[in-house]
């Protein structure tokens, strides 16, 4: 019977070994382009701040893409349209599609670089919320911002929620409540 023993832990140590190798950030789309063209995920040196770098992309294009894929439906874990997105899958086939990589669970996003106040947010910039359970205080749903001259603030997201699916929501009194942070990935929005 030791051996058994032996065996299983071996076998959960191996596991636990390869398991933390995995990168937290995925392209959907096959990358056409030289590889050194493609923008990536980078950790600042001492620290596990990411930075996203968006190259030539702007807000602008980013939200009319993002607005194409309205009506897909939800569905956890996915980061196919064909199947549907979770919030994460959404947010990171939009990136992927301009070679952009990002985290691909919205509590990876905490971590990126510039955190910036709700009332000096800009189109393009990212909006982190809690679960579902707002009691736990960890990033578990997010979205891209829409932000009108007038500071109304609406914003992108796949939901579980009624509207079940790629929507546009307005920051409304539920998600205020479930509010975390802010981040701001587009160095033209600094301007």
């Amino acid at each position: 019977m030791k051996p058994l023993h032996y065996f299983f832990a071996i076998f959960i140590w191996l596991s636990s070994c390869i398991s933390d190798n995995k990168p937290d950030f995925v392209y959907t789309k096959p990358i056409t382009a030289d590889p050194t063209d493609v923008a990536p995920l980078t950790p600042q040196p001492g620290d596990s701040v990411v930075t996203i770098n968006t190259g030539q992309l702007t807000p602008a294009e980013l939200i009319k893409y993002a607005e194409t894929l309205k009506g897909i439906p939800y569905l956890y874990g996915s980061t196919d349209p064909a199947k549907g997105f979770d919030c994460s899958g959404y947010i990171t086939y939009v990136f992927n599609h301009f070679k952009v990589a990002v985290p691909r669970q919205s509590v990876g996003f905490a971590s990126v670089k510039k955190r910036i106040n709700i009332k000096n947010a800009k189109t393009g910039d990212l909006i982190l919320f809690t679960g579902t359970d707002s009691t736990v205080k960890v990033v578990g749903h997010m979205g891209i911002l829409k932000v009108t001259p007038d500071k109304e603030i609406t914003f992108l997201h796949s939901t579980s929620g009624k509207d079940y699916g790629v929507t546009e929501t307005p920051l409304n009194p539920y998600y205020q409540g479930r509010y975390m942070h802010t981040v701001r990935i587009f160095p033209q929005n600094d301007k």
